[in-house]
């Protein structure tokens, strides 16, 4: 029988106690069951929606592309490809006009 590694200390020395895991190293305990929800990337929009991937998104604000002279105009749709768990840009999105690229989420909303 496999058991995942704790999710605090990433140690593999995990063993079940009824129906909680415990780690005997840093004595976290937790549910296996609800680990998986606390563990889905969670990316809200500029008004505070929760963002998921094949949602379409609008643009708030003009934003100028990283080198080129090309600017996503406000009101451009988007299609969310992939929500992701990065500090600056973490929507992977297909921009009308522009092609695919990534997106901050704060610069968009959920339409």
């Amino acid at each position: 029988m496999s058991l995942p590694p704790c999710p605090k200390c990433s140690s593999v020395y995990v063993y079940q106690d009824q129906s909680q895991l415990v780690c005997p190293e840093c004595a976290h305990e937790w549910n296996p069951a609800e680990v998986a929800d606390e563990e889905a990337i969670k990316v809200k929009d500029a008004n505070g929606a929760l963002l998921a991937d094949g949602d379409k998104v609008t643009v708030i604000k003009d934003l100028k592309i990283k080198g080129s002279s090309q600017v996503i105009k406000i009101g451009t749709k988007a299609l969310v490809r992939r929500v992701l768990d990065k500090k600056d840009h973490e929507l992977d999105c297909k921009v009308d006009g522009a092609g695919e690229m990534m997106v901050t989420a704060k610069f968009v909303k959920k339409a």
